[in-house]
């Protein structure tokens, strides 16, 4: 499919800048079926929407708190089935939620930790100096 050029559009290497990835990455997020079929110009280079960029957006939050590849890959098949698969991507959101608030409680056990070893650190220099 043609890109129009009134539509803004990126290359791979802006789109991969613009949200954050390496152009490596961006290719495989689509070989593995995360990413629609991208546009192509004229001379057959991709080229990537507003709508594509925010939808790299989108998996790059996902992947960022941990949600595992196969669960993205899930989530991307459902959305383009349509509304039909509003409640099971729900549930997919949802039960990725509860995951990244469990880690969430993990982490902030794993700060207090840190910030007491830190302190204990702190007064042993401070007693010793």
């Amino acid at each position: 499919m043609d890109i129009s050029t009134r539509e803004m559009s990126l290359t791979v290497g802006e789109a991969a800048e613009r949200v954050g990835l390496t152009t490596y990455t961006l290719r495989w997020y689509e070989q593995e079926g995360l990413v629609a079929p991208v546009g192509r110009d004229s001379a057959g280079r991709r080229r990537y929407t507003e709508t594509d960029v925010n939808w790299l957006f989108l998996l790059t939050r996902l992947r960022r708190t941990g949600m595992p590849v196969r669960d993205m890959r899930r989530y991307a098949e459902l959305a383009r089935q349509g509304d039909r698969t509003l409640g099971a991507r729900r549930a997919l959101f949802e039960a990725h939620r509860a995951r990244v608030l469990a880690r969430m409680a993990e982490l902030e056990e794993d700060l207090k930790v840190l910030d007491y070893k830190i302190d204990a650190y702190r007064r042993a220099e401070e007693e010793g100096a």
